[in-house]
Formats: structure tokens, C-alpha cells, sequence
């Protein structure tokens, strides 16, 4: 999950380099960002998406486990 995320991240922060006027890509981009946030257990989404970098980069240590995901919406 947190790969899945992490890469509609990087997904959504090009479309929005490319296009920074489109208020769907930047809805887009801030919502994987809380999303990644979230999972991280950190506050800041840049932080977050280095957090999770490093936790799918195999062959790191990894000092902090993502936090569980809610089973109920």
C-alpha cells in the first residue's frame, strides 16, 4: 500500500509541475499527500513520501513502521 500510494504521489506532483493551474491535479496531488501522511505517521507530505521512499527501498533499515490502515470507512 504504502508503494501504491507513493507512486500516485509522484505521479500526480508531475502532472502538476507540468500543468500548476489545474485545480484537479493539485486536488489530486494534496489528497495522496494526506493520504501518504497518514500511513507515515508524519505531518508534512514531502517528509512523508521520503519516509515512505525509504521504507520500500529494500535493503534499508527501517526505524518506524507505517501506522495500521482503518479497516471501516
Amino acid at each position: 500500500e504504502v508503494a501504491r500510494q507513493l507512486a500516485r504521489y509522484r505521479a500526480w506532483e508531475r502532472t502538476l509541475l507540468m500543468a500548476p493551474a489545474d485545480r484537479a491535479a493539485r486536488e489530486n496531488f494534496e489528497d495522496c499527500g494526506y493520504t501518504l501522511c497518514v500511513l507515515m505517521g508524519k505531518r508534512c507530505a514531502r517528509v512523508a513520501a521520503a519516509a515512505a521512499e525509504r521504507y520500500v527501498r529494500p535493503g534499508e533499515p527501517v526505524t518506524r513502521r507505517p501506522a495500521p490502515l482503518s479497516r471501516g470507512r
